[in-house]
């Protein structure tokens, strides 16, 4: 029996199963809460129970490997955080930068251009300034933590950002360590000159951030007596060893929303479907083609940064089980985007606060308060200087949570004590609660976890402004969430095929009208025009509650509903479900002489005489480094394949050759996660 542990950290929960590889089986399963000021408290709270609660009697020296999904890398890149980067520019033109607004997108401040770099062709435009990347080495090797080094058409001749690299490591070296550097021909082979820059510098100011998170669940593991080795979930869904990815966390960006794709094909067993993942903070929704994740073709957007990253191409909602629920001043039901705890966890926790509702509820009659049945809490202590008035609202809220009501009501926090909770939220120094769809489940008895009569009581504060019963408001809820999974998954559908006549989606008024009929929105059930919606593949549903939620969104959309098994802990049967995979591409172009051709492989430039020659030389070379490559990141077992493109356009009539433009070369390998055990 091969067994293997696969760990997610999601935005709410982090998830742990035990799984089979023999059979795929599904052993044991666990849960904890997400630990965001240190994510290895869940993933230790989360690998105990599931190790104490197998019923296979599994051992921590029985588990073979280990992976872990983490959304450490987006939500750094999210909240701006990491460490201190000097980005080399080589033989890009400041005034160009500067022109177009781009300053912005290189990430950071600490920004040095070098002359140099390179043409389309890989040809050098100008040699490598050395002296003044010798200075710029040494003046800045003090100033920050990393490096990150993207020369002008880097990808077509590498040869100046080798040349930096080489000059860091050496003017930097101490103790036998050097400072971590990026280049950028290493993450991408594409063109595109600032937003390459742009990723590199991600990933340099991630590097500490994912070594300390692997130093920490390495140390869990090692407490649990895992010694297997520690493999995690990259973006698009494949698995590397964790000493790769520590060279390379960006490439782990949207590893979270990958692993649960990944993970709803596996339990599934469908190769063709549209996924949705709802989780406690999201709602992700992707496409399965032929059993692999639909890859975004531009790169993968994380907050305000596009990257060059290849990922998984995700649709991701502020929409969840842990969703604030409010009602607006026209007497909407409004659910999220903020992130709020659940009444009945807190409940839970703190049973002191059901007191207060009691006396919120007490008051409806007399003093209604559209902050009744919120409080707030304290996560953790600032490492940074804060004003005095953060420091003291900090300060009563490390002893237990607080009604907001009462903070408007004091005479030191006042009516801006809304703004000023939003910004300690922003920095994740507090947390507040509320009503939320997770409650609405409990109080119709669709998930009991936690304190239901918390959740009944909130109910009451929120239904009276309406004019419903607490369980009409709750079912209220309920479609409120089904509705707006149905309505982003037909915008994902539609945006996807934007490309068709007509502009299928640019009419917002016209399609958000025949969407409302479809739906059955009761604004316009009188109308004279009504329409049906068929969504041609099924819908794979996982994430804890989609049994509430998921059965009314394929009704509205006439299509196969499945909820595998464990679709609970999808995310991390993904963990370990996935292979190893790493490519190279090449590209083959004309040079102006018509008779040769040169071809452009990742750390390389060679010229030969005909394309065949240069695809020849590609297939001999190619696929010996990339199955070295691969089973450096962990693959056992590798295979690789090739697949060639070649651009001609036609230029008229029969008898004329096409013009030849090019030919790219993607060589592919795919192997098994290797499950020799670490020394």
């Amino acid at each position: 029996m091969t067994i293997a542990l696969g760990i997610d950290t999601g935005g709410t929960y982090t998830d742990a199963v035990l799984v089979d590889h023999t059979n795929d089986h599904v052993l044991a399963k666990a849960k904890a809460l997400t630990s965001y000021h240190d994510l290895s408290i869940g993933i230790g709270q989360a690998v105990t129970e599931v190790l104490e609660h197998t019923a296979a009697s599994v051992w921590p020296a029985d588990i073979d490997l280990v992976s872990l999904s983490t959304t450490l890398a987006t939500n750094a890149i999210v909240e701006g955080r990491g460490c201190s980067v000097c980005l080399l520019l080589i033989g890009y033109d400041p005034t160009l930068i500067q022109q177009f607004g781009f300053e912005r997108d290189l990430v950071t401040r600490d920004v040095v251009y070098l002359r140099g770099g390179h043409d389309g062709a890989g040809n050098e435009v100008e040699p490598l300034d050395e002296s003044a990347a010798r200075e710029a080495i040494l003046a800045q090797r003090d100033q920050v933590e990393a490096f990150a080094v993207s020369g002008y058409f880097g990808v077509r001749n590498p040869a100046h950002e080798l040349r930096v690299r080489a000059m860091i490591e050496e003017l930097t070296a101490q103790d036998g360590q050097t400072m971590p550097v990026t280049c950028g021909h290493e993450l991408t082979t594409h063109l595109n000159a600032v937003r390459r820059a742009t990723t590199a510098a991600l990933n340099a100011r991630l590097i500490p951030l994912l070594r300390e998170l692997i130093a920490t669940v390495r140390s869990t593991l090692d407490e649990q007596g895992v010694s297997a080795p520690l493999m995690i979930v990259k973006g698009d869904g494949s698995l590397v060893k964790a000493e790769w990815a520590m060279q390379r966390p960006v490439e782990t960006i949207l590893s979270g929303p990958a692993a649960s794709v990944v993970g709803a094909w596996h339990l599934a067993g469908r190769r063709d479907v549209w996924t949705v993942d709802v989780g406690g903070t999201t709602t992700d929704i992707a496409a399965l083609n032929d059993g692999r994740p639909r890859l975004n073709p531009k790169g993968a957007q994380v907050g305000e940064w596009r990257t060059m990253v290849q990922a998984v191409d995700v649709h991701t909602i502020g929409l969840g089980g842990d969703s604030d629920v409010r009602i607006d001043g026209q007497g909407r039901i409004l659910i999220g985007p903020r992130r709020v705890m659940p009444l009945c966890l807190l409940a839970s926790l703190y049973p002191e606060i059901m007191a207060e509702l009691d006396r919120h509820v007490a008051q409806l009659s007399r003093k209604p308060n559209h902050l009744a049945g919120q409080f707030v809490l304290g996560l953790r202590q600032p490492t940074a200087a804060v004003s005095e008035d953060d420091a003291e609202l900090l300060r009563q809220l490390s002893h237990a949570p607080l009604p907001l009501s009462s903070l408007t009501d004091r005479a030191r926090f006042g009516s801006w004590a809304v703004q000023q909770i939003e910004r300690l939220e922003s920095l994740r120094l507090v947390l507040r609660a509320g009503f939320t769809p997770t409650d609405a489940l409990h109080v119709m008895g669709q998930f009991e976890r936690w304190n239901t009569t918390a959740s009944r009581l909130g109910a009451m504060l929120l239904a009276a402004r309406v004019n419903l019963s607490p369980e009409a408001f709750c079912q209220s809820v309920v479609n409120g969430v089904s509705d707006r999974v149905t309505t982003a998954l037909v915008g994902k559908v539609l945006s996807d095929e934007s490309a068709l006549p007509g502009a299928l989606c640019a009419e917002l008024e016209p399609s958000a009208a025949l969407l409302a009929r479809a739906l059955g929105e009761e604004r316009v059930v009188r109308s004279d025009l009504g329409c049906q919606l068929e969504l041609h593949r099924p819908l794979v549903a996982i994430g804890a509650p989609v049994e509430a939620y998921l059965p009314r969104v394929a009704g509205q959309l006439h299509t196969e509903l499945i909820i595998p098994n464990h679709a609970d802990v999808a995310n991390a049967v993904g963990a370990v479900a996935g292979s190893v995979v790493q490519r190279i591409e090449a590209s083959i172009l004309p040079l102006s002489d018509d008779h040769h051709v040169r071809l452009h492989l990742p750390d390389s430039v060679l010229d030969f005489s005909s394309v065949e020659e240069g695809v020849a030389y590609a297939e001999r070379l190619a696929p010996v480094q990339l199955e070295a490559l691969a089973r450096q990141a962990g693959a056992d077992q590798v295979q690789v394949q090739m697949v060639r493109l070649d651009h001609n356009v036609p230029t008229g009539g029969g008898w004329n050759e096409p013009v030849y433009l090019g030919t790219e070369l993607t060589f592919t390998a795919v192997g098994r996660p290797s499950l020799a055990r670490s020394a």
